[in-house]
């Protein structure tokens, strides 16, 4: 059953059209993840959808009687009141007392056992654990959610997906976690240059389907380069003949000649910019700190590798962002010491990204850290870098209060990397930016010289980036496991099973499978037919021709006229096969020069 109708939503703000007469519906059990790169209308799309939001054009028909709860990136709460209250806020009087039991225990669940607290008191990570709260406990047919994952940590991550699994209605959410797109989606669609383009599956699924695509696109493509090569060759020769096949022949070259080039996806390109890192880094020497009467970072010492790749997890409100605020010399220890090498430029993207001259212009924004730098691929200028940024020369000059909230996350990232830091300290970099954003960023990180310590909810982020996880319990022990965050899990795992049973079980060693690759190379038949091919077809050709001419010269002779027909329509028959096969054989040959492998 349809539970939702989007017919034709067009949208523009400030000029910019984010959603252009596009459809949408949503049948009851659909679990869809919305993806996109920022600023290209998830959030809107999901605004109107809730009706929080008008379209410009185009209407939603919603089936009568269907609920829906929305939740926002920023959860609405009156100023003041208990948790509970506000979590209970827009349930209808007479449902308040029945879910009062199930109110405390999502709460519960998601870390906030004082439900008497008021609101105003909440830390952000809290205040959007209660927005999750109040988006569950509602009656709903449709749950809809805008980045539920964000400023929150890696436990309450994991309780949410466990809600999402077992909840009976439809959901359709925006969210750059991929490892919880995995869990919960069945279908992902993507919103890209004011078009959405469904796909059935999970992230991975359309992941496999998108390259599929890909590949199919980039393989007609190569053949047509290679068909019209052949082609102009013959046009420039000129035809023998102009009868009525030489004529089809060059109306389907001049097709290809005008056909449609497919646009390569846009990318995110990153160079891997820093300064030289001497031998000293960072020293953290028994340092200790504590807030609002609680002990977060007990007698730490560690000395930084000029490599190091770190991943911090814990709690909300244990300390990791104070963690990173110390080493930067935002605040000091309450003993101990954080010393930093003479050559040490540090990078630090912090969660609250920095305050923005809504007026000032986006290149003029970049200009202000530099106008060129240099890149182990030659000097770029800030307007290049936009650009590699997915910030059209167009988009450079509009004022920043035009862009999307992930807009000015990716310009935030920008203005820190062109500083040119050889130790970068990100604290949730995932939060707001946009799954093509990342993937990139974890390839930058793959490739940056210097040392990375990145605070984070984002698994996937995680293992991509991390060798090291440094879990700070909240009790001012700091435990470091070696390993990228599944390492790290699967440890937590075996040890609390460990703990549980007092009879320690050998762990089982996992069966690896491992696929060799070899090159792609021709056959010894394809490569004896590669060869000889170009004269076969020339010989088809020149018969063909022959053909051609004897029928001219026998137009009055009715049975050999026949027999020559059916000669020439064989030989085409023969030539139009010659021609596919060389097809293939060029294809395969440019495969193999490019060094493809199987």
């Amino acid at each position: 059953m349809i539970l939702l109708t989007a017919q034709n939503i067009s949208k523009t703000y400030m000029e910019r059209k984010v959603l252009d007469d596009v459809s949408f519906f949503l049948n009851e059990g659909d679990k869809v993840g919305i993806i996109g790169i920022n600023g290209t209308g998830k959030s809107t799309l999901l605004r109107i959808l809730a009706g929080a939001e008008e379209s410009d054009s185009g209407e939603i028909i919603r089936t009568n009687g269907i609920r829906i709860s929305y939740l926002p990136q920023i959860p609405e709460f009156e100023e003041h009141g208990t948790v509970l209250e506000q979590v209970m806020l827009h349930l209808p009087d007479d449902l308040k007392e029945a879910k009062e039991f199930e109110a405390k225990s999502i709460l519960g669940k998601l870390g906030i056992s004082d439900y008497s607290r008021d609101i105003s008191s909440l830390s952000g990570g809290e205040r959007r654990r209660a927005g999750i709260a109040a988006a569950l406990i509602q009656p709903s047919d449709i749950l809809l959610l805008d980045e539920p994952t964000n400023h929150i940590d890696n436990e309450t991550v994991q309780l949410l997906e466990e809600q999402l699994t077992k909840y009976r209605g439809a959901i359709v959410m925006v969210t750059h976690d991929r490892y919880f797109l995995n869990s919960i989606t069945k279908k992902i669609v993507e919103v890209d240059r004011g078009k959405i383009y469904e796909c059935e599956g999970n992230y991975a699924e359309y992941l496999e389907q998108k390259a599929q695509r890909e590949a199919d696109a980039e393989a007609k493509e190569r053949r047509n380069r290679t068909i019209y090569r052949r082609e102009l060759a013959w046009i420039r020769r000129g035809p023998r003949a102009r009868g009525t096949k030489s004529k089809d022949r060059i109306e389907r070259f001049h097709e290809l000649e005008n056909r449609e080039i497919p646009v390569e996806a846009e990318k995110l390109q990153l160079q891997s910019i820093s300064s030289r890192l001497g031998r000293k880094t960072i020293e953290l020497e028994n340092i200790t700190k504590s807030m609002n009467g609680k002990c977060l970072i007990s007698d730490f010492s560690c000395t930084l590798m000029r490599d190091a790749r770190i991943g911090i997890v814990g709690h909300n409100g244990a300390g990791k962002s104070t963690l990173l605020r110390m080493i930067t010399g935002e605040i000091r220890p309450d003993s101990g010491s954080v010393t930093l090498g003479d050559t040490v430029i540090i990078g630090y993207f912090s969660q609250e990204c920095e305050s923005m001259d809504p007026s000032q212009r986006v290149i003029e924004y970049i200009r202000d850290t530099a106008d060129i730098i240099h890149t182990p691929d030659g000097t770029v200028t800030a307007s290049q870098m936009l650009e590699r940024f997915l910030f059209t020369p167009e988009l450079q000059w509009s004022r920043i209060e035009k862009l999307s909230g992930g807009e000015r996350k990716r310009l935030y990232l920008l203005k820190i990397l062109m500083t040119a830091p050889n130790i970068l300290l990100l604290d949730e970099p995932t939060n707001d930016l946009d799954i093509a954003t990342l993937t990139i960023l974890e390839d930058y990180l793959s490739n940056f010289s210097g040392a990375v310590i990145a605070v984070s909810h984002d698994r996937y982020f995680l293992d991509k980036m991390s060798n090291e996880i440094w879990e700070l319990c909240g009790d001012g022990n700091i435990n470091r496991y070696n390993g990228n965050y599944s390492d790290y899990s699967e440890k937590k795992k075996s040890d609390a099973e460990a703990s549980s049973d007092n009879s320690e079980k050998p762990a089982e060693k996992k069966k690896r499978t491992y696929t060799g690759k070899t090159r792609l190379k021709f056959s010894f038949k394809e490569q004896r037919e590669y060869e000889t091919i170009d004269d076969e077809i020339a010989a088809l050709e020149e018969n063909i021709a022959q053909t051609e001419k004897e029928i001219i010269n026998s137009s009055s002779d009715y049975v050999k006229l026949q027999e020559l027909s059916d000669k020439k329509e064989k030989l085409e028959a023969e030539l139009a096969e010659k021609m596919d096969r060389w097809v293939y054989l060029n294809d395969l040959a440019e495969r193999i020069a490019n060094g493809e492998m199987v």
